[in-house]
């Protein structure tokens, strides 16, 4: 079978099925796992797929996506060249679990999805929540502030690790937020995953010096810390990663907790 790939979590969740070698062509942005991906053809950045090289690497299957705002007009494309294509959407951690059994039956290895979600659920253990639960923010932006609501697998990861989204009652995918909202909020911890940023240059000190936040929670206690957007953007196998570095996160602010 000839799968080319056009974001990276469908890519993650090819080769966590061990059907890597079914890959013929991923986007631009596919690193991982790199020993798999590293050779394949490129087919362009996840907004701007060149769809006439996807169409010559005579695809069976595309697996495209719609969590990628923009996204529409790549699977507008490739349903205009007439490819064979899916295209998922997931909300929460569940839609993610069916995309993966939903790819894992298209692939012919229905059992092997249903493994690894099962390894999923069987990490993806929620913590107990209490009386002092910390608010966090994740910013998917620095300049507008972009942060995940209540219809993001983030919102599942969040609570999990024992904090509350302080945007979780907003039923959308991600919004913007001004720095006076963010300061009307005032998280207890803000944690930096800029998508398509390398995470070597995540900079804290880009919040820390922001004048408008000087007396918040976050700014105050040093309270923002980084996570790859590889871990919590990405919904892959590897968001189960997220999630133990939410909780390390949550462990380091326990003792904070208790002092409130």
């Amino acid at each position: 079978m000839r799968i080319v790939s056009l974001t990276c979590s469908n890519t993650e969740i090819v080769c966590a099925l061990a059907c890597g070698n079914y890959l013929v062509g991923v986007d631009d942005y596919s690193d991982f796992p790199e020993d798999i991906v590293a050779s394949l053809p490129r087919v362009g950045p996840d907004l701007n797929v060149d769809i006439d090289r996807v169409a010559s690497l005579k695809p069976d299957l595309v697996l495209a996506s719609l969590t990628v705002p923009g996204h529409e007009k790549v699977v507008e494309g490739l349903k205009l060249a007439g490819l064979p294509y899916i295209a998922p959407e997931p909300h929460r951690l569940d839609d993610v679990y069916r995309n993966i059994i939903e790819i894992g039956e298209l692939l012919g290895v229905s059992g092997k999805a249903e493994q690894v979600v099962c390894e999923m659920t069987d990490r993806m253990v929620s913590a107990e929540l209490s009386q002092h639960t910390p608010t966090l923010l994740i910013q998917w932006w620095p300049k507008p502030v972009i942060a995940p609501g209540q219809l993001s697998w983030t919102e599942d990861l969040i609570l999990a690790a024992g904090f509350k989204n302080p945007i979780g009652d907003r039923e959308v995918k991600s919004t913007p937020l001004t720095d006076e909202e963010v300061l009307e909020l005032n998280p207890d911890a803000v944690v930096i995953s800029w998508c398509g940023v390398d995470f070597s240059k995540y900079r804290p000190k880009v919040i820390y010096r922001n004048p408008l936040w000087q007396e918040t929670k976050f700014v105050k206690n040093k309270n923002v810390f980084r996570v790859s957007e590889a871990y919590l953007g990405r919904p892959s196998p590897r968001l189960v990663d997220g999630l133990m570095e939410l909780k390390k996160i949550h462990l380091q602010l326990e003792p904070q907790s208790r002092k409130n």
